[in-house]
């Protein structure tokens, strides 16, 4: 890493922790992910709880809670203790019962994972959502694989050059669901995918930290550039993440877990090395704000 990357490394592992009084919060790296205990999500969570876990998703992006037993009931209304629920676009297109509900499966049958590549869910909408909550009810019979990986994107921003920050404020990029169907063999909702302007870097919101908002599953050019030069800024980008694990966590599943991302400032991707086994989860996902630079 260099002396840009270290510098960012030290002062956000010099950040002070917050004293949990009612969960219990182990970080899983010094830079994102932690595991959160001494919390049954299938009860209803105090106001006291609710605001501790605010505070460790915003220390931590992505939270782990271990051997939870939960309905999808359950699963929706801890979901709805955070916001509006997000309608995923592909089960609008399937005219499915309860679009609120994504089950992500995997068998024998799958050529590619859902969720490979890295990405911010949904970054294709005006406003892309606030935060997912994958419930895993299936996972593969040999016990393990199926990691899921998770990028601190404000992070992503800070290891750049300063030279580089700079540039890249102001600038905008195209967000566009073109590669679901080829990828996935998703529908097309009514009209199509919408492709979508957002900020290249973007304010999170509740924390104020700036965030770095390109990926490549979704993000197809930036428009103030040519297009040599948005492919070549764009994939310099992608490749600074794919080659950050300073910034990344590698979290591993067992069935009953669930992980609570905060997609405004965390990327994703699946980890698809246990074919022809399954893996089966559901995921809940809160509506966001559209982001602002």
């Amino acid at each position: 890493m260099d002396s840009y990357g270290l510098e960012a490394i030290k002062a956000w592992n010099g950040l002070p922790r917050h004293a949990y009084r009612t969960i219990s919060v182990r970080p899983l790296t010094s830079t994102i992910g932690a595991e959160v205990g001494n919390i049954d999500l299938s009860q209803d969570v105090s106001d006291e709880q609710l605001a501790e876990l605010r505070v460790a998703l915003h220390e931590n992006m992505v939270l782990v809670f271990r051997d939870q037993h939960m309905t999808e009931e359950q699963h929706r209304a801890f979901g709805l203790k955070w916001g509006e629920l997000h309608c995923h676009p592909v089960l609008l297109a399937k005219k499915t019962p309860n679009p609120e509900i994504l089950e992500v499966r995997n068998d024998s049958t799958s050529k590619v994972a859902i969720g490979e590549g890295w990405h911010s869910d949904a970054t294709l909408e005006e406003r892309p959502p606030m935060g997912s909550m994958l419930y895993m009810k299936e996972m593969p019979e040999t016990g393990y694989g199926g990691d899921t990986m998770f990028a601190n994107m404000c992070l992503a921003y800070e290891t750049l050059s300063p030279t580089v920050q700079s540039f890249l404020e102001g600038l905008t990029a195209i967000h566009s669901g073109e590669v679901l169907p080829r990828l996935y063999g998703f529908p097309e909702p009514e009209g199509g995918y919408p492709q979508t302007p957002h900020p290249v870097v973007v304010r999170h919101p509740e924390t104020g930290r700036k965030v770095l908002f390109v990926s490549p599953a979704f993000t197809v050019r930036i428009p103030e550039l040519s297009e040599a030069e948005s492919t070549a800024v764009l994939n310099l980008l992608f490749r600074h993440v794919e080659t950050s694990p300073a910034i990344c966590v590698r979290v591993s599943w067992a069935k009953n877990d669930m992980v609570f991302w905060d997609n405004r400032c965390t990327q994703h991707q699946a980890v698809f090395d246990y074919a022809p086994h399954s893996r089966v989860g559901v995921r809940v996902t809160v509506k966001g704000d559209r982001p602002r630079a």
